[in-house]
């Protein structure tokens, strides 16, 4: 990897006894380098954060579990075509004729959650109005059926870790186990929609050529971005909302121009892509400094916090405090060039309205219990519970308290 004296000009020098990467935080680098997609190539990116041994990778062989580059981490020239397939079920007009479908789906969560509030005393968030209405948007955009929505939730999280994490051989075990199931899965619904009528993404795929190992490669991390992701943007706007962090305020998001505000601060300052992989391809520059060859790059998106699942700092590979209130650009957020993420206009619909119809429906709460944990692998954060009760006799106007204990 570069020495640090190397590393300098672009980003913050990274100790090699101590983090892999070479880390670009300032966001024109950022955007110089995935607009340089033949010096900085994509190949790394879902590459296993911690690498797989054996006995994980004898489970994955027993299914004949394969992810060929196909979107995401593809550097060849059929990148263009694959993408322009995919592209086609998120057009600007496609997303925004989900609105009312999506509007729909955030109201009945919200009801089940005032529901479970006022027959419990609790509720938390994330399970009851942030987990599932991106899952079945996202299915339903791509043609696919609505189904095991329980189990597709857990084996994103699962994959997540896995890939993104720092999972010791044990825990690599189970996980892998979990990556099987989601795999042998997938590979059914890829069958099945081969033979499907309609129009649905898998079935366009394979007309466009993809064997059925690259349909399930880009299905497989398709389907948990396209939708855990937005989940984890979701339950971060709503923590921090109800924590009384930022400038807007819980009431302020019953509006959609207050819930829109909230979320694009969350992507700005902590969203729940922090970082994203990049491999310089050959020797190359960047900003005056040099990048040998086969270099790790770790692109900083927004502010964020890489530790390890035990909560002890894992790497100097980013800050170790989050950087709320400092400006990035939205469209190093979602990436930039190339491969810029094709859910991004989805992924800020969903969220806001979500915090809107939430907030709404749920006029007096506040946040209850201890500080959750968080999800803090090296490529996504949010916390995995967001616990509120009743505020009693709190007028709905008045701004959200601070945290009962």
């Amino acid at each position: 990897m570069p020495r640090p004296n190397e590393a300098a000009p672009t980003g913050q020098a990274a100790d090699g006894a101590r983090c892999p990467y070479l880390v670009v935080s300032d966001p024109d680098a950022v955007r110089e380098v995935l607009h340089r997609p033949a010096d900085f190539s994509p190949a790394n990116a879902l590459i296993a954060v911690t690498p797989l041994a054996g006995p994980a990778l004898r489970v994955l062989q027993r299914v004949n579990f394969a992810l060929p580059p196909v979107l995401a981490s593809n550097d060849t020239d059929t990148h263009a075509g694959i993408r322009k397939v995919v592209a086609g079920f998120f057009t600007p007009a496609t997303v925004a004729a989900m609105e009312p479908r999506i509007r729909e789906l955030a109201r009945e969560a919200a009801r089940n959650a005032t529901d479970e509030l006022d027959s419990s005393g609790s509720v938390d968030l994330v399970q009851m109005v942030a987990a599932f209405p991106p899952a079945v948007v996202m299915l339903e955009l791509l043609g696919l059926p609505v189904r095991d929505l329980a189990a597709l939730k857990r084996w994103g999280l699962d994959s997540m870790e896995l890939f993104w994490g720092w999972p010791d051989t044990d825990r690599q075990l189970e996980l892998v186990h979990s990556a099987a199931d989601f795999y042998v899965w997938l590979r059914k619904l890829v069958a099945e929609s081969r033979k499907a009528t309609g129009r649905n993404l898998f079935k366009s795929l394979a007309e466009h050529g993809l064997s059925t190992p690259e349909i399930c490669s880009l299905g497989y991390f398709l389907l948990i971005a396209g939708q855990e992701t937005t989940t984890q943007l979701i339950s971060t706007t709503l923590f921090r909302l109800l924590e009384g962090s930022a400038t807007v305020g819980w009431n302020d998001a019953t509006s959609e121009e207050g819930s829109k505000s909230m979320v694009r601060h969350v992507l700005a300052t902590e969203s729940s892509v922090p970082t994203w992989r990049r491999v310089a391809a050959h020797d190359t520059t960047l900003g005056g400094a040099r990048i040998r060859a086969g270099s790790e790059i770790l692109l900083e998106l927004s502010g964020n916090q890489v530790t390890s699942p035990s909560g002890h700092e894992r790497q100097s590979c980013a800050p170790q405090t989050v950087r709320r209130g400092l400006p990035v650009s939205p469209g190093v957020v979602f990436g930039s060039g190339i491969h810029r993420c094709l859910g991004a206009r989805l992924a800020e619909l969903e969220a806001a309205v979500i915090v809107q119809e939430t907030a709404a429906a749920l006029p007096g709460i506040q946040l209850h219990g201890p500080e959750p944990e968080w999800i803090r692998f090296l490529s996504f954060q949010a916390p995995r519970t967001v616990a509120v009760i009743q505020l009693q006799g709190q007028a709905s106007a008045a701004p959200p308290p601070r945290r009962e204990h």
